[in-house]
């Protein structure tokens, strides 16, 4: 039971900081290109160094 003491607010804290990690990805722009990546793997790259 003593063990709640520490670990109760322990899990507090981590999501809080969950929190506040997600919501400064948002706003620094981690989520703004979503389909960038996916899109890039179809664009021919013909300068390509090593494919003679």
């Amino acid at each position: 039971m003593t063990s709640l003491i520490f670990l109760i607010p322990l899990a507090l804290l981590f999501g809080v900081g969950a929190v506040v990690v997600f919501m400064w990805s948002l706003k620094s722009g981690q989520y703004d290109d979503m389909d960038g990546a996916a899109h890039r793997i179809f664009l021919d790259d013909e300068d390509r160094p090593g494919d003679d």
